[in-house]
């Protein structure tokens, strides 16, 4: 059984920053270019894309064998990524652990020692040592646990260690990196006074692919082994979070829905049966400007995974090629640059410019919930358009993280809506 100890029995909140901000953790050397991360960005979109839809993922299968909490969350620079960390406390004594947010993903892990040469990356803290955690509990393979991990697709069938047959968790995600390791139990601490115990998470000891610099990953999604469900008896099943921009800023990850909804504005969440992980939300109308573009509001009639881990929002090509048309229309004083790694098209020098001018972007979803993109951090990254033309029309798009940035971002499967709050962080 899960318990959670918290001095605050309404909300629970953890700072949150940017992988590549000042705020991060640590100072991190060669890190992967922009084109890298935009590659790495668009597998991982086009895998949730395809698994959303319902259709075989186009990657390899791994082989078988309301009470809350707020910590800060920031962009990530330390870690190598355009992505969001955190840091928590994992076993007694607690120590400490930067992973990386993600509603797309529900199985939350950590590197683990022993990890042998070549089977670990590099991360920034020292790897999590169970031996050292009075806490620590790995899950025998012949239990009601580990059926259902197996059940949710997370199994990985059993391993043996020091002669006990262990529960063995396997992830493949959409840009080839895998993890495998033991499915085990621990103390989280997610800031002094607020500790989850028996926590489910995977104890990671062969990891695989392009990974960066961060600890590990917290997963956000909703299937039953994500922090968010295990912790529903206490917080509801809602949480928020608020993106910084890149500019030394801090943001939050808190558990649990406000006690007020003043300042919000929300729109219907949609779950999907199939795939429980995403949130999905009905995009209706893009807004350049102050004006409306014209975009059948049947182009959208797909839905939007809004996720924490994608940073480009995925349009479909119809509302895609009207916003970069309107978008380039209003930045025309501005000399266009090719395409930025195959990726963003629609890309600016503004050497000599002093002051950049750039239009109002604004999203609206059904319910008749409109949102202002913050200027510039929730339009352009790195001088580009942070949108991308994503497939065909009435399919499948992703709300990516740059839009969602400086917005408190509210996840309320209990009320069956999305919330955003402008100005938050």
């Amino acid at each position: 059984m899960l318990y959670i100890k918290c001095s605050d029995s309404n909300r629970a909140s953890v700072p949150l920053v940017h992988r590549h901000g000042p705020c991060a953790p640590s100072t991190a050397n060669g890190r992967p270019s922009l084109a890298e991360r935009l590659r790495r960005d668009r597998a991982r979109a086009n895998y949730i894309v395809t698994k959303a839809s319902g259709r075989r993922a186009a990657t390899a299968q791994l082989d078988a064998g309301s009470g809350g909490t707020s910590i800060p969350t920031f962009l990530g620079d330390s870690v190598d990524s355009l992505e969001y960390v955190v840091t928590l406390g994992i076993g007694t004594p607690a120590v400490q652990q930067t992973v990386l947010i993600d509603t797309g993903s529900d199985l939350s892990w950590v590197q683990c020692k022993p990890c042998d040469a070549g089977e670990c990356y590099t991360q920034k803290d020292p790897l999590f040592d169970p031996s050292s955690s009075s806490s620590y509990a790995s899950i025998p393979c012949d239990s009601d646990a580990c059926r259902k991990l197996a059940a949710d697709s997370y199994g990985h069938g059993c391993t043996s260690i020091s002669g006990a047959s262990l529960c063995e968790y396997g992830i493949e995600y959409g840009n080839r990196a895998t993890t495998t390791g033991v499915y085990s139990t621990e103390t989280l601490t997610l800031k002094p006074g607020v500790v989850v115990t028996n926590f489910g998470f995977g104890c990671g000891d062969h990891q695989h692919g392009p990974y960066d610099k961060f600890d590990g990953l917290l997963g956000l999604g909703g299937a039953p082994e994500s922090l968010v469900s295990q912790t529903s008896n206490q917080f509801g099943g809602a949480f928020s979070y608020c993106l910084p921009p890149a500019n030394g800023s801090a943001g939050f990850l808190t558990l649990g829905a406000p006690s007020s909804n003043a300042g919000f504005s929300f729109t219907p969440m949609r779950r999907l049966s199939e795939v429980p992980t995403f949130y999905v939300v009905t995009l209706t109308g893009i807004s350049v400007g102050g004006k409306l573009l014209a975009i059948p509001p049947s182009v959208f009639s797909g839905g939007m995974v809004i996720d924490s881990g994608t940073v480009i929002t995925g349009l479909p090509t119809t509302a895609y090629a009207a916003l970069r048309s309107a978008f380039r229309s209003a930045m025309s004083e501005y000399r266009l640059l090719p395409p930025s790694g195959g990726v963003l098209d629609t890309c600016y020098d503004f050497t000599g410019h002093s002051n950049v001018t750039v239009p109002r972007v604004a999203l609206t979803f059904s319910g008749s919930t409109t949102i202002d993109l913050a200027v510039t951090s929730g339009v352009l990254v790195d001088g580009c358009l942070a949108f991308a033309g994503a497939g065909a029309d009435n399919t499948f798009g992703i709300i990516g993280n740059v839009n969602q940035r400086t917005f408190e971002v509210l996840y309320d499967s209990g009320q069956g809506t999305v919330g955003f709050r402008a100005g938050a962080c």
